[in-house]
């Protein structure tokens, strides 16, 4: 069966599916996205998804598509029609078609189109084993919290961690860490679990929503600040969360260990609360 994805109001074979080379996304990265993950062919967290990409929207002045309750039809649609059972569904809003021009275009229809890959949520060997990061200037825009499609600075980031070999990069400004060049970062110290909070220096990530939740409901300490990269370095354990990883443990920076160089036991419990949350969701 060849991949169906969703563009503009039609179920296409994805090498038909087309946009023009006038769309706002393409010229100017004037568009947001969501990835959201899909276990047992549901999608999981759904609500927080819909409030983040009405955020996103709303920041930059983009109306829906259709309405929520037809955007979401439209998932689930593209989950059936690729039967996909694990994995993620992307999905992106641009302000659509108009002569090349600065300001916003009146009356311009949105682009819209998603499609569905297939990965493995639940068991991961990266997981269990950990994986290893490097830290790279931060050299994003001031509006980090609006999830634009304009992602340049971290595919340079995310280029740099592939070049050392490491699985991710975790973004430096002033001297504290941001965040990675596609998740969420945390540390582990004397058992509290440490992060920044929510403001426009960082995206409010969904994972980090749910899992402060979770560390909430079951007695995890947790303290919103931002960190150094000397405090990850003498820190007892570290991770990282986002929609393609859930929660993945970090054992070494910039070459360096981090704790045992394992994944500690705050960040493993964290995990499987969330895995069995999806479950739960997911109807397993």
């Amino acid at each position: 069966m060849k991949p169906i994805v969703y563009c503009n109001g039609e179920f296409v074979e994805e090498q038909n599916a087309k946009v023009s080379i006038f769309d706002r996304g393409y010229l100017f990265g004037d568009g947001v996205y969501e990835v959201v993950p899909v276990v047992n062919g549901q999608l999981i967290d759904k609500l927080e998804f819909l409030a983040r990409l009405q955020r996103s929207l709303s920041e930059l002045e983009l109306e829906w598509p259709c309405s929520q309750i037809e955007y979401v039809a439209m998932l689930e649609t593209l989950i059936e029609r690729n039967e996909l059972v694990e994995g993620s569904v992307y999905t992106q809003v641009t302000r659509g078609v108009a002569p090349r021009d600065f300001s916003f275009p009146d009356n311009t229809p949105t682009t819209c189109m998603a499609f569905t890959t297939a990965k493995s949520y639940l068991s991961s060997p990266q997981a269990e084993a950990g994986v290893e990061v490097i830290t790279v200037e931060d050299l994003r825009w001031k509006r980090r919290d609006i999830k634009s499609i304009a992602l340049l600075a971290q595919c340079l980031a995310k280029q740099q961690s592939k070049r050392h070999g490491c699985y991710e990069s975790w973004m430096l400004e002033d001297g504290f860490i941001t965040e990675g060049s596609s998740s969420t970062a945390y540390i582990v110290k004397n058992n509290t679990v440490i992060t920044r909070p929510n403001s426009n220096d960082v995206l409010p990530g969904i994972r980090r929503h749910v899992l402060l939740e979770l560390a909430a409901d079951n007695g995890i300490a947790v303290e919103l600040r931002a960190f150094t990269l000397d405090e990850v370095l003498t820190a007892d354990e570290a991770f990282l969360s986002s929609a393609t990883t859930l929660v993945m443990p970090v054992v070494t920076i910039d070459g360096k260990p981090i704790g045992e160089k394992k994944p500690g036991l705050i960040t493993l419990k964290l995990r499987q609360l969330y895995v069995d949350r999806i479950k739960k969701q997911a109807g397993l």
